[in-house]
């Protein structure tokens, strides 16, 4: 009786193939995740422009601006959280700017972060003196020498979902998630950041870098208050005032492990990442599967010889 043909290729060959298929597949689930998050971080909450504009053709105005933006950028690349004042002299106005990243992104993610700020700064607010731009990842802003200043504890900006959205408890839950962040907050080991969660609600703060703990504990401790009133029930809110924000999420799930989206989550909704895992997931599936069956062509190719 013939021998029979093997219907698989020599051990060497298959190894070989097996590999690459595999290491691609990994690669398509590890990047595909991160790509989205990522890009998450940089979408727009809010931005904030003064009424008064830089005189016409005030050179001298944008070049201050110019310094100051490259400053923040490059700082960024080394630190979470940065001020200072640039000015070129002779008479002219300084201009003071800061930017600060979230307590949990990495250094790559703040400083690509910050780096996408200054561009808008022009095309949100044109030549205004003052522009706060707040993205879910960072914060960066610039004002003239005098201009006005407003409260840390003064609201500029908040986000409620609807009400009634986070189920029966959800408020009792919430209210606990507050009071172990205000707590954390108030008691100087949180360096300014904390997140944390109580059942299915998830809860963060940030107090802006070189805020007192003091200060920090009573910012927070006022964005909690107006959150529970602005906000009601709803399934996840976001305060934002003058020196520090709060956020809070009910995910039915359950709520994202440490260096999570954060703020922005909503009731029942994947996030960025889960999304980006099911795509990534597919992605890979489908290539094994095409991959598979050009292997399978190879083998009755080889039958056939």
């Amino acid at each position: 009786m013939g021998a029979h043909k093997a219907l698989y290729p020599s051990a060497p060959y298959a190894s070989s193939v097996w590999l690459v298929l595999l290491t691609t597949v990994a690669a398509i689930l590890t990047l595909s995740p991160s790509s989205t998050s990522a890009a998450d971080l940089y979408d727009l909450v809010y931005k904030g422009c003064a009424n008064q504009s830089f005189p016409s053709g005030g050179l001298a105005s944008q070049q201050v601006l110019a310094s100051l933006s490259s400053t923040l950028v490059t700082q960024s690349a080394t630190g979470k959280f940065y001020k200072t004042t640039a000015s070129v002299g002779g008479g002219q106005p300084s201009i003071f700017g800061l930017f600060q990243c979230r307590g949990d992104l990495s250094a790559s993610d703040c400083a690509a972060c910050v780096g996408r700020i200054p561009t808008m700064w022009s095309r949100l607010c044109g030549q205004a003196v003052a522009a706060r731009v707040q993205l879910n990842g960072c914060v960066a802003l610039y004002e003239i020498s005098g201009f006005p200043q407003v409260s840390g504890t003064k609201m500029l900006y908040k986000v409620c979902g609807s009400g009634g959205g986070g189920g029966g408890g959800f408020e009792e839950k919430r209210d606990t998630a507050f009071a172990s962040l205000q707590s954390a907050m108030a008691s100087g080991n949180a360096g300014g950041f904390y997140a944390t969660s109580y059942g299915n609600v998830y809860v963060m703060a940030q107090c802006e870098g070189d805020l007192s703990v003091a200060d920090c504990a009573e910012c927070v401790a006022e964005a909690v208050q107006k959150a529970e009133v602005e906000c009601g029930g709803a399934a996840y809110g976001q305060m934002y005032l003058g020196k520090c924000y709060i956020s809070y999420s009910y995910y039915r799930k359950g709520p994202p492990g440490s260096g999570g989206s954060g703020g922005g989550g909503s009731s029942g909704q994947p996030t960025g990442k889960t999304v980006a895992i099911v795509v990534g997931g597919a992605a890979a599936l489908g290539f094994l599967v095409v991959c598979l069956l050009f292997v399978r062509s190879l083998y009755k190719k080889r039958e056939g010889g």
